[in-house]
């Protein structure tokens, strides 16, 4: 099972025709390529993780209602270094993205180390929203992922993305399959959408309350 995270509305939530500022203005810090690297000022840390393409950078961008903050690129496997937002009461942290094919073995070694030393050794991180791709059964690399957040022991908040390509009776459906195959909580999980800003507000609201009980 994975670790507790804050009360979440689960299942899906009502759409919304454009997210808003959600936690505020953020601004980018700068990509580094070590894990444990000292952000000044020292604030708490929400990381965001998932796969190469579920949509991290779309995500952040709607959380923040900031459309070019993080690049949304093409081509999966673009983050390749932890990437660092200030907001005024912590930084979003995205990771590089884990199971991309078509990166070299060194490459890939590479993100685990980091990622892993990410999650288990960072002081600041307050807690982590792992992005799952609602369209499809958990992966291979998801079920091992899943592993390293329960070794890392940190709160986790699960955003099923990509919800508008699901009619609302499938999406309810995936959000129980994924709660069975992960060991996830209905209160962990919300059903997401870039795009239409459905359940955006509602992980907004559930970060914000996982930096205010650190």
């Amino acid at each position: 099972m994975c670790p507790q995270g804050p009360p979440t509305p689960p299942g899906a939530s009502r759409p919304a025709a454009s997210p808003g500022p959600v936690l505020g203005k953020a601004e980018f810090v700068g990509s580094y390529p070590d894990p444990l690297v000292k952000l000044v000022p020292a604030l708490p840390e929400i990381a965001l993780i998932g796969r190469s393409n579920v949509g991290k950078s779309s995500l952040l961008n709607a959380l923040v209602g900031q459309p070019g903050l993080a690049r949304v690129s093409g081509t999966p496997g673009k983050t390749t270094l932890l990437n660092a937002f200030r907001l005024p009461a912590f930084y979003l942290v995205d990771l590089p993205g884990y199971g991309f094919a078509r990166a070299g073995k060194s490459a890939r070694a590479g993100y685990r180390v980091l990622i892993t030393r990410y999650l288990r050794e960072r002081a600041t991180l307050t807690g982590v929203v792992w992005l799952l791709d609602v369209r499809h059964e958990p992966s291979k690399d998801d079920l091992e992922f899943q592993q390293l957040l329960i070794d890392s022991g940190r709160p986790v908040l699960a955003a099923l993305t990509k919800g508008d390509k699901l009619g609302r009776s499938a999406g309810l459906e995936q959000v129980r399959t994924f709660g069975t195959a992960l060991g996830l909580n209905q209160d962990q999980m919300q059903l997401t959408s870039s795009k239409t800003g459905q359940g955006i507000a509602e992980l907004g609201e559930s970060i914000l309350a996982t930096v205010e009980k650190r």
